[in-house]
């Protein structure tokens, strides 16, 4: 199970971490990722983490302002946003695969919602 959370209400160039815990399945096994889903819009790639060595992979329009990071030991991805964008507003939603969530992963988590203001 995958359990996101940190969504909310920005205001343009403002900052959020999204955090998603995951249960019942040995995380570091398990590659890590994000996508997101604007309405009206196809669900896309965010970013990505490895499950051995952390390597990040990333959507190239968001390379720079998007972190994606681990903690394997509190079974925890994160995902660090930072100057936001109006047209980052959309629902996030965290996955996991025991390969690489691209193109699409094995499990997916409830989606937390971002809403960024102009």
């Amino acid at each position: 199970q995958l359990q996101a959370s940190g969504g909310g209400l920005v205001q343009a160039g403002g900052s959020l971490r999204l955090s998603c815990v995951a249960s019942g399945c040995t995380f570091s096994n398990y590659a890590m990722g994000w996508f997101r889903q604007a309405p009206g819009k196809e669900r896309e790639f965010v970013a990505a983490i490895s499950r051995s060595i952390g390597r990040t992979y990333y959507a190239d329009s968001l390379k720079g302002r998007f972190t994606i990071s681990r903690d394997n030991a509190k079974n925890t991805v994160y995902l660090q946003m930072n100057t936001l964008k109006p047209e980052d507003t959309a629902v996030y939603y965290c996955a996991a695969d025991q390969v690489d969530v691209r193109p699409s992963p094995d499990y997916w988590g409830q989606g937390t919602q971002v809403t960024v203001s102009s």
